[in-house]
């Protein structure tokens, strides 16, 4: 966004009057968080095109994007963040302005398993995005003379890069939360990948000019979420009539950020976020492990029928704690409230009751996921 644009008329923007479309390519936009993007972008600014390229691994559903499939000003593309050729096409095909980039190896237990995945795809993928972006962003800056304030041409376009709060490292229980300048100490292959890749987007800011942001965000729930996650995880057993299990004592604390309050700040960070810069995004709801497993235990007690096993707390069952388990994570999220303007809407109370809603009223969605191969993942993760 251009300097002669006052911050009003930027907010503007941000409510949908945009003088041009913006033409974004969504990585990892069939995944949980990228998927509620998407529903979200499409319904906020129908004029937008919107492109996704998802590579269907084992988190990637198409299914999570059938509502948006038909639309005229849609597009999906299979395929990797490591095909360099396939990305160089796409961003000249498409003229994409701007990347909206979430794909991502994103669970902690696999990459203590299996950490490999997570080197590719979180660094050398989002080192291959940055290149091929940033020579496809040189030949507009060339091409373009009258263009520099238009709002929403491609030259005020941005690499929004998704990241999470994992990258700082763990908090004890009188710690003051992460702010954007907390040191990075990663503790997992997956945060240590994800701090990679938030450093390759900050160089390519530095070293060449690229319009890169980087956002940290906490602990995301709410629709689409893959079984794996401690949310959809727990709605499923309880169906299932299955144990629930807790890492160590349960007194990990964490906050969580409801999926659509997330997606309104990644839309104030690329209307109103400036290059170069971190927005920390956090729900306010710090909660122990065990308080939330107890509430979505009474959530279900309430809304779902003929439960196998019922009050739904005596299928809690605590487990060995997973290597490297972060203690406490907490957001402050001051900047983005006062740069961006934007704050968290949903209690957890709130958001969690929506997402058992969801686990109810979807069950088409999730009962396919349950592969044999999943379950042996469960099985060999918690041992229960």
């Amino acid at each position: 966004m251009t300097s002669s644009w006052s911050l009003e008329e930027k907010r503007a923007f941000v409510g949908g009057a945009s003088l041009a479309p913006r033409r974004l390519l969504v990585t990892g936009g069939a995944g949980f968080i990228g998927s509620n993007f998407v529903h979200y972008w499409c319904s906020r600014y129908p004029g937008d095109r919107l492109v996704v390229l998802d590579a269907l691994t084992y988190a990637g559903n198409r299914q999570n994007l059938a509502l948006v499939d038909s639309r005229e000003n849609f597009r999906f593309v299979e395929g990797n963040i490591c095909d360099r050729q396939k990305i160089d096409i796409l961003l000249q095909q498409e003229a994409i302005d701007t990347i909206v980039h979430f794909a991502a190896e994103s669970h902690v237990d696999r990459s203590i398993i299996g950490p490999d995945a997570f080197i590719q795809t979180n660094v050398v993928g989002t080192f291959t995005l940055l290149e091929a972006f940033r020579q496809h962003w040189n030949g507009f800056l060339k091409d373009q003379t009258n263009s520099s304030d238009q709002i929403g041409s491609k030259q005020t376009g941005v690499f929004l890069h998704v990241s999470t709060d994992e990258v700082y490292g763990s908090l004890g229980p009188d710690d003051p939360p992460f702010t954007e300048t907390t040191p990075y100490a990663p503790n997992s292959p997956y945060s240590a990948s994800k701090a990679g890749s938030d450093h390759l987007a900050r160089a390519y800011y530095h070293t060449y000019g690229l319009p890169t942001i980087i956002t940290n965000c906490s602990n995301n729930y709410g629709s689409y979420h893959f079984p794996e996650k401690l949310i959809p995880l727990m709605c499923i057993n309880i169906l299932l009539g299955k144990p629930l299990p807790v890492y160590g004592d349960g007194q990990n604390i964490r906050d969580w950020l409801y999926v659509g309050d997330h997606c309104r700040a990644l839309d104030a960070a690329i209307a109103l976020g400036k290059p170069g810069e971190t927005y920390n995004i956090g729900g306010n709801n710090e909660v122990k492990n065990i308080e939330l497993v107890r509430l979505l235990c009474r959530l279900m007690d309430e809304l779902a029928p003929n439960l196998p096993v019922r009050p739904c707390e005596q299928l809690i069952q605590f487990v060995k704690d997973r290597p490297g388990h972060d203690r406490r994570y907490a957001i402050d999220a001051t900047k983005i409230k006062t740069e961006l303007g934007w704050t968290p809407s949903v209690t957890v109370e709130e958001g969690l009751r929506q997402t058992v809603l969801w686990y109810l009223n979807n069950q088409d969605w999730w009962q396919p996921l349950l592969s044999e191969e999943y379950r042996a993942y469960y099985r060999q993760v918690y041992q229960v």
